[in-house]
């Protein structure tokens, strides 16, 4: 009984010990092994300390009245798909933070399905392009027409 006891605690003491082992293996290889996946997530968003620049603008209708509920959508120059989406407020505005330092982007209203209260469709008059040098402030305006 005792040998029993005595080769159960043996055997206890190697299946720690290398347990032990595989988690240090662990702790030092995965700090080495994942950086790159670390900085890529955190690159992707943007900090409240971290400097910004805002887009700030206003959806106009045909007939000069801001317009609520617009989807408008930003994205940069050399990119294919909007990286931000957003919708107007009630008095016509959006506002999007995006990284400080020089760096142009194109701006537009996704206007599918909008209509007039008459049922005529609405049409962007024309993207809007911004650049932005660093930390500003860029005011816009989105034009609607029939």
């Amino acid at each position: 009984m005792k040998s029993s006891r005595l080769q159960l605690t043996l055997l206890f003491a190697r299946l720690s010990s290398l347990y032990l082992l595989l988690v240090l293996l662990l702790a030092v290889l995965v700090p080495c092994v994942l950086p790159a996946a670390r900085a890529a997530s955190t690159a992707k968003k943007l900090k409240p300390t971290d400097p910004y620049a805002l887009i700030f603008g206003t959806v106009w209708g045909p007939d000069n009245r801001p317009v609520f509920g617009v989807s408008v959508k930003i994205r940069r120059v050399r990119d294919k798909k909007p990286k931000w989406e957003l919708v107007s407020d009630h008095a016509g505005e959006f506002a999007q933070r995006v990284p400080a330092g020089k760096a142009d982007y194109v701006v537009w209203a996704d206007l599918k399905g909008v209509r007039t209260i008459n049922g005529q469709p609405l049409h962007l008059a024309e993207e809007v392009p911004v650049h932005v040098e660093y930390d500003e402030r860029v005011d816009i305006g989105l034009h609607l027409t029939r």
